[in-house]
């Protein structure tokens, strides 16, 4: 059979970045032919690049209200209250309390993560008297490493730390939070060869991928 060739573009929030290759590798592997162009950022710039029709495919945990889309639920994402593991809070139950003694580590406007958090803090009509602003995942998690603080964070993102045992999850009335990736795209959007046949795949594929690189999740 014809080998397939061309362009797989992908827009992933940031801590997409732990999920998406997995769903890539296998298709990837298989078609040698294709070019993976992949790029991280803020959902906000994922959302516009969707917009303006310069992707394939979006991966983001909150969908967008502003835009007409078709999607495909790959995975769940559960959020946490994150520590590392020599605070004093050791033995306690997270509270609202937690927040007033240290601050709290958000991610920067625009992140998916930062407005699932800050709508969890409404929610619960929590003070913050103690902010932190940092702009990756990766960033809050040295922080955390640190000690400079604490954060509502996806569980993916964290894995090895947890296993080495360095961050902790404090457990906090109404967490985990829980957001599914989907993989999106504009509805009506008439797809490239390429980006048919890797969606044919995922829909073919997913639960196996899922069994495979994501049971651990379901320890937590």
């Amino acid at each position: 059979k014809g080998q397939l060739t061309g362009r797989l573009k992908i827009s992933v929030v940031s801590t997409g970045k732990y999920v998406m290759p997995f769903f890539l590798a296998d298709f990837m592997n298989e078609h040698k032919g294709i070019e993976l162009m992949m790029d991280v950022t803020n959902k906000n710039k994922v959302v516009e690049s969707l917009e303006k029709n310069e992707v394939d495919f979006a991966l983001v945990s909150i969908l967008p209200t502003t835009l007409n889309i078709e999607k495909l639920d790959l995975l769940q994402n559960k959020l946490y209250l994150v520590g590392n593991t020599e605070t004093e809070l050791n033995k306690v139950t997270g509270t609202k309390e937690t927040f007033t003694d240290l601050p709290l580590i958000f991610r920067e406007k625009g992140s998916g993560t930062r407005q699932t958090m800050e709508s969890f803090i409404d929610k619960n009509n929590m003070s913050i008297p103690k902010k932190m602003e940092l702009t990756s995942n990766e960033a809050v998690k040295q922080a955390l490493l640190a000690g400079l603080g604490y954060s509502i964070m996806p569980l993916i993102g964290i894995k090895n730390e947890l296993h080495n045992n360095e961050l902790q999850i404090i457990p906090m009335k109404g967490l985990p939070i829980k957001t599914t990736w989907s993989l999106i795209w504009l509805k009506g959007k008439k797809h490239s060869p390429v980006a048919a046949a890797y969606l044919a795949h995922l829909e073919r594929e997913k639960v196996t991928i899922i069994n495979q690189k994501f049971s651990w999740n379901e320890r937590y």
